[in-house]
């Protein structure tokens, strides 16, 4: 019998949130500061994934300009109802990071169409983060979220609450219940579903990282009282460190036409151990079967631990998808559905794939560090060992100057082999890093390219490893700088609290103002698997 391997959708798609429409599946996971936002993956036996698009697309429905790292996108939640998609999400534009207060505001858009046309949005309220919408069976509709408490002496996770959503006059109506506490308990992510005549409240716990679990309450009545579940959890890793998936959590469930249920997840693959694991891939899409017995949601192994492989549906035949091919040549006059950019969308003022056929032109603008106006694209680094690759062509003029290939987490923790203008040596080619929010050059490895009319560069990450290499010609390559540590590229490096994931990919900076150009032929993601 066949079976499906988990991550099912590898790299940074954390937060996932599923639904069945027909035959069809479709899963929309977080993006955070990066744009477009909330991905959408189909598929059509819960093993093969494709993405097809993404919901936010316009800025008018996502603004993201100066949002902190890790701000932005958090936990989007998808439904069908009344023939159509439903979408509740949030943009956070402050994390409270080390603060009390979240300032953040929380949306709902609809379309016809997985693909769209997405409504402009409609701001429901701002009062937690994680929200979600559940339909009922009168046609009522509820949203369903966390509520923050920033005040003195309280606890943030304060509970969740739910409201009435009034479709017809597109705004909350009624009075906010909180519907459940746990004293003590970090609670988010909550989800309402209808089984058997309770009211099933499923809850994400322990935070994000590696005390993460999945926990139920329930209730004859929506807004209660909701009994807590004598399971503590209903998935988790948090006892286990020696799982592969860890930091499982914040799920949701979707029924097959066969009957079955399986639970969509987030988990995460950590290189290293004990104190210094890392999880370079950020937070991945895992699948576990579930089944309800007793009145209760549980794993079907009958445990709590997530598996690698689980059994494939019944009367599901496999649907596999194209394989997509590694290189972009930018032949197209629209990115490619993988590329992401940090905080604003592409348009022609920044990125052109028309000026020059055949070939990505990139203005330089905002340095790496700035939250409002880079000219960046990147994709998700989705393998433990895999290359990089493009061709250039740059002159720069002045140190103000720069451009290349940047494995990135966020502005405060990236790794960047870059071509600028030195006033004494004309064209060079070096590494910088920001590492924890400390700048650095590493002077020592540079050297001068003004014979190099195209600049090919390289990135070949080998698990905690990460070595650049340049050349002039795509055959002679030489080594650029020392061996760096790729799994700083990760949410468990570094001051505060992250929650996206590594992305590799092109830039262009000109601080001075200059917008110039940088002409960039290809770009490779080549995974290795030997």
């Amino acid at each position: 019998m066949s079976q499906i391997q988990n991550p099912i959708l590898p790299g940074f798609f954390p937060d996932p949130s599923i639904c069945r429409v027909g035959e069809d599946y479709y899963i929309a996971s977080s993006t955070f500061e990066w744009f477009p936002g909330v991905p959408i993956h189909h598929s059509r036996d819960l093993a093969k994934w494709r993405l097809i698009g993404h919901a936010l697309t316009r800025r008018s429905q996502l603004d993201l300009r100066g949002v902190p790292d890790s701000g932005g996108v958090w936990a989007p939640s998808l439904s069908f109802a009344d023939g159509k998609f439903w979408l509740i999400y949030t943009n956070v534009r402050n994390t409270g990071m080390g603060r009390p207060f979240k300032d953040l505001e929380i949306f709902l858009t609809t379309a016809p169409d997985m693909l769209g046309p997405w409504s402009e949005p409609v701001e429901l309220n701002s009062v937690g983060f994680d929200p979600s919408l559940f339909h009922d069976d009168a046609g009522r509709k509820w949203l369903v979220n966390l509520e923050w408490d920033f005040r003195k002496n309280r606890q943030r996770f304060a509970g969740i609450v739910v409201q009435e959503y009034d479709p017809q006059q597109r705004r909350l109506v009624g009075p906010q219940t909180k519907i459940l506490e746990k004293p003590g308990v970090l609670i988010e992510g909550p989800n309402i579903y209808k089984q058997d005549g309770w009211y099933y409240l499923m809850l994400a716990e322990g935070g994000t990282g590696w005390n993460h679990g999945i926990a139920m309450a329930r209730a004859k009545k929506i807004l209660g009282p909701y009994e807590l579940d004598p399971q503590k959890s209903v998935l988790t890793s948090r006892d286990d460190a020696k799982l592969t998936l860890q930091k499982a959590g914040h799920g949701e469930i979707v029924q097959t036409p066969s009957g079955e249920w399986y639970l969509a997840h987030l988990a995460s693959r950590p290189l290293g151990e004990g104190d210094q694991r890392r999880c370079i891939l950020g937070r991945e899409t895992c699948l576990q079967k579930v089944e309800w017995r007793d009145g209760w949601l549980r794993h079907a192994t009958g445990g709590t631990k997530p598996q690698l492989e689980i059994s494939t549906p019944k009367n599901l035949p496999s649907h596999p998808w194209l394989v997509l091919p590694e290189r972009d040549h930018f032949d197209s006059e629209k990115l490619d559905l993988r590329w992401s950019s940090l905080r604003v969308p592409p348009d022609d003022s920044w990125l052109s794939l028309k000026a020059r056929p055949g070939w990505l032109r990139l203005r330089g603008r905002d340095s790496q560090h700035s939250l409002f106006d880079q000219s960046l694209i990147a994709r998700r680094v989705q393998h433990f060992r895999f290359t990089a690759e493009t061709c250039f062509e740059f002159s720069p003029k002045n140190f103000t100057q720069s451009a290349g290939l940047i494995c990135y987490y966020d502005t405060r923790t990236h790794f960047y082999l870059r071509v600028t203008h030195d006033d004494a040596r004309g064209k060079i080619l070096g590494v910088t890093l920001t590492d924890d929010g400390v700048y650095d050059e590493l002077t020592d490895s540079e050297i001068v390219i003004n014979d190099w009319k195209q600049i090919f560069l390289r990135a070949e990450v080998d698990f905690q490893k990460l070595q650049f290499s340049a050349s002039p010609d795509g055959k002679n390559w030489r080594e650029i700088g020392p061996v760096l540590d790729a799994t700083k590229l990760s949410d468990d490096y570094g001051a505060g609290l992250h929650f996206t994931g590594a992305m590799v990919g092109l830039c262009a900076q000109d601080v001075g103002g200059g917008k110039l150009n940088t002409d960039f032929d290809y770009f490779d993601y080549c995974p290795k698997t030997a």
